[in-house]
């Protein structure tokens, strides 16, 4: 899969991330799409690094979007906590 396919995929699955956490996350939709994106990259890290899963070979491969989503969550979180502490 091409940068461009992950970037798409990170798109998609931020949307997703934010939506699956509760409450109210600062930062508008910019925000959430870069978190996204850095997401989909931490996630097809992860995939490869712990589970030696190679996430590269589609797009529509559920395991690709799985680990998608669970980077966009994690990211998510954290910016979540950074922004909050920042603001405070």
């Amino acid at each position: 899969m091409s940068i461009i396919g992950w970037i798409l995929l990170g798109l998609i699955a931020g949307a997703i991330a934010r939506a699956i956490l509760p409450g109210k996350q600062p930062g508008g939709i910019l925000v959430t799409l870069l978190t996204g994106i850095l997401g989909a990259l931490l996630g097809g890290w992860i995939a490869s690094a712990a589970f030696g899963i190679d996430v590269n070979d589609a797009f529509f491969d559920p395991a690709t979007w799985g680990f998608a989503i669970l980077g966009g969550l994690i990211v998510t979180f954290v910016w979540g906590v950074v922004a909050r502490r920042i603001g405070d």
